[in-house]
């Protein structure tokens, strides 16, 4: 009986195998505005970067592989309202225009400083000084603290496709200010003379950074929860961010 029942065995354990193999990958989303360090695109596809970074290791550390999904912010929010995003990486509740409730939010893992941005030779200002000028901004990029700014049209926005084209636009000067997160206006002055560098002007915000991971039988959603706080305790996390500083 032991003899007959082991071939049954042996063929359940290899179909298990075979099964954990064909597992499709983990659909992470890309918004084609980030820039370095936060991402590097190149003919559309990601290819490294903190959020790649990020992204890859934690799918592996789930047994996954992962898909990187490049589009811009508004088809992200359409696909998450569908459910076709997995994991959506380096976002804030307060950056979505409505609640996903298919989808669990991660502990936050890091802290995004956005900044008013100026030319070296800009005086420091606040957000009382900005009615009357033009702000560049990403396209489709929420900026919760500015909304009523733009509303009320005392200040306009200059989209620009992605953030490195917002701080390249305003080094040309089209126009004197900008909004940028730290990490991206630090790595653009590390191509400039010291004497040409943006400079921060202000801070606008200072938001906590999480995952949201899609609640479904065929994602592993706890596993993946789990592995963002063991990434940030083992000090992960901290050694992805100090690859690009």
């Amino acid at each position: 009986m032991r003899m007959g029942l082991l071939p049954f065995v042996v063929l359940c354990l290899l179909s298990l195998a075979a099964s954990a193999q064909e597992q499709r990958p983990l659909r992470f989303s890309v918004t084609e505005g980030w820039a370095m360090p936060m991402i590097r695109i190149e003919d559309g596809r990601a290819t490294s970067g903190i959020l790649y970074d990020l992204q890859t290791r934690l799918a592996e550390k789930v047994g996954r592989r992962a898909e990187l999904l490049v589009m811009p912010r508004l088809r992200v929010q359409r696909l998450l309202a569908r459910g076709e995003i997995d994991v959506r990486c380096y976002v804030n509740p307060s950056w979505l225009s409505e609640p996903h409730h298919q989808y669990t939010w991660s502990q936050p893992f890091m802290v995004q400083r956005d900044l008013i941005v100026g030319r070296h030779d800009e005086a420091d200002i606040s957000l009382a000084q900005l009615p009357g000028e033009r702000l560049g901004t990403v396209l489709g990029f929420s900026y919760p603290h500015l909304d009523a700014l733009f509303a009320s049209s005392q200040v306009q926005r200059e989209d620009a496709r992605t953030q490195e084209l917002v701080l390249e636009k305003l080094e040309a000067g089209r126009y004197r200010y900008a909004v940028s997160n730290e990490l991206t206006l630090a790595w653009f002055n590390r191509g400039l003379p010291e004497e040409k560098r943006l400079r921060a002007l202000a801070e606008l915000s200072a938001d906590a950074l999480s995952c949201l991971v899609r609640d479904a039988p065929d994602v592993p959603t706890q596993a993946l929860l789990r592995a963002l706080v063991q990434m940030k305790e083992d000090g992960e996390l901290d050694a992805i961010l100090s690859r690009y500083r």
